[in-house]
């Protein structure tokens, strides 16, 4: 019986600590959504502008860019969002869940978006 219990509390303790990681990537991650959906649509326009000046295909490219200096400012930030891992820290959360889903299975169980433990039944064979 004290086994039983002390098991029960284990997953108890397991699914508090998953749940509280969980909810406490979830911030982080949607702020870095947003922060690389602005700087996409920023781009984006910019990108637009600048393919359609006249003067684009005339003057040299590094002229070109000093005429257009939002677009190379986006350019630069979504260079540097990347290189810094920015799209690596917006999933975070979705592979946490995959790959904590993934060793859950070995023991019969899963978890939901949360972090709550879903206790699957033992095939008898």
């Amino acid at each position: 019986m004290s086994l039983e219990r002390n098991a029960c509390e284990d997953l108890k303790a397991f699914e508090r600590r998953l749940t509280e990681i969980v909810a406490c990537s979830q911030p982080g991650a949607y702020r870095w959504r947003v922060i690389l959906a602005i700087v996409s649509v920023c781009l984006a326009v910019t990108a637009y502008y600048w393919l359609s000046d006249p003067l684009t295909n005339m003057v040299p490219l590094y002229q070109s860019l000093c005429n257009h200096p939002f677009f190379t400012l986006s350019s630069l930030a979504i260079i540097i969002l990347m290189l810094s891992g920015a799209h690596r820290k917006m999933v975070a959360p979705s592979v946490l869940m995959s790959r904590t889903r993934e060793v859950l299975s070995d023991y019969h169980m899963s978890c939901d978006d949360t972090g709550k433990l879903i206790l699957r039944p033992r095939s008898v064979t």
